[in-house]
């Protein structure tokens, strides 16, 4: 309990001192960078997995509760840039195992499944399957979407002018108490479900789910809160900072070091396809670049609401990545699990 007291208060100087800097999307990366530190500095730090899966319920319900009819029907048009999401996972895929093995040293099952750019415990449950290094495909995707949600807030802010201090949603005070209570009950009983079922992602996409039903037939007229988006951001926020606690000096230079570099590998991969559908003019580029920049998929979810970005498009592409991902997964498990290591 000691340790999970010391994280929060870590992670609330974070956001106090983001807030005081004038820095972009405190409640999100003033956590992660405080929490970052400490586990460098030999802090130890503890978060909590179900408050955390809780938290991105309430991602969830307010990607759910954006969907309209006219939303449904635009959905059509985005097998443009769909169909290429596979494409950038195969060419990550094809860059990222060879930069891993060759590079710097990994087996083959860590090579893979560090390189593919899905959901974190995804990841590190196949590549345990398939004789991967555990700690250092944590460490690898902990990196990978840190670095990326760091850095779109800067680019998104300097490059189109983004306002990212605009607050999230109304206060909750102007809010129906009705409509507050089914918004908690879509969380809680859209995530049970999608894990009674076995749906990947379940504590976002089953309240999304929810949610977008409820929305679409009228019932949920609302997003939730500013003060309920904050709180998931700063949950979310701990939890990526807090997956360095314990880090070594060797896991640093080498592992930290690895997914350093494989991450300006994707940002420059996400910008090659940005700008090859923006010259197409296939979707607006700030979109695009929300949509095709691999990283998590609560993260994500949280800069698109933040950015006021067109947020099913954006989640349609995530999910697909995260599909292709884990289906691709299990067959190259088995395709590759007598490969020899190196």
């Amino acid at each position: 309990m000691k340790h999970i007291i010391i994280t929060h208060l870590i992670a609330a100087v974070g956001v106090a001192i983001f807030h005081l800097l004038h820095l972009p999307l405190p409640w999100l990366l003033g956590p992660i960078i405080a929490c970052l530190l400490a586990a460098l500095l030999g802090v130890p730090m503890r978060g909590m997995s179900t408050v955390n899966n809780l938290m991105r319920t309430i991602l969830g319900v307010a990607v759910g509760a954006t969907f309209t009819w006219a939303l449904v029907v635009t959905m059509v048009d985005m097998w443009s840039t769909l169909i290429l999401v596979p494409l950038m996972v195969f060419a990550i895929g094809l860059i990222g195992v060879p930069y891993f093995q060759r590079l710097w040293g990994f087996d083959f099952a860590t090579s893979y499944y560090g390189a593919m750019p899905g959901g974190l415990q995804d990841m590190l449950l196949f590549g345990e399957e398939a004789g991967g290094d555990v700690r250092a495909l944590s460490l690898i995707h902990a990196t990978r979407v840190m670095v990326i949600v760091v850095a779109l807030p800067f680019i998104l802010q300097g490059y189109w002018g983004v306002d990212l201090s605009n607050p999230p949603g109304v206060p909750a005070a102007s809010l129906p108490v009705s409509q507050l209570v089914l918004m908690v009950m879509c969380g809680v009983a859209g995530w049970q479900i999608a894990k009674a079922v076995g749906l990947f992602g379940s504590s976002i996409l089953g309240p999304m789910i929810l949610a977008a039903l409820l929305a679409l037939s009228g019932v949920l007229q609302h997003r939730p809160p500013a003060e309920a988006i904050w709180m998931a951001q700063f949950f979310i926020g701990m939890t990526v900072g807090t997956k360095y606690a314990g880090v070594t000096g060797a896991e640093v230079r080498r592992d930290v070091t690895a997914a350093l570099g494989f991450c300006l590998i994707l940002l420059v991969l996400a910008g090659a396809f940005v700008e090859v559908i923006h010259l197409l003019a296939l979707a607006p580029p700030m979109e695009t670049l929300l949509a095709f920049a691999p990283g998590g998929q609560a993260e994500m979810t949280v800069l698109t609401l933040i950015a006021g970005a067109d947020m099913a498009f954006v989640i349609a592409h995530h999910v697909l990545r995260i599909v292709v991902v884990i289906l691709g997964a299990p067959i190259a498990a088995r395709l590759f699990r007598t490969k020899p290591a190196g």
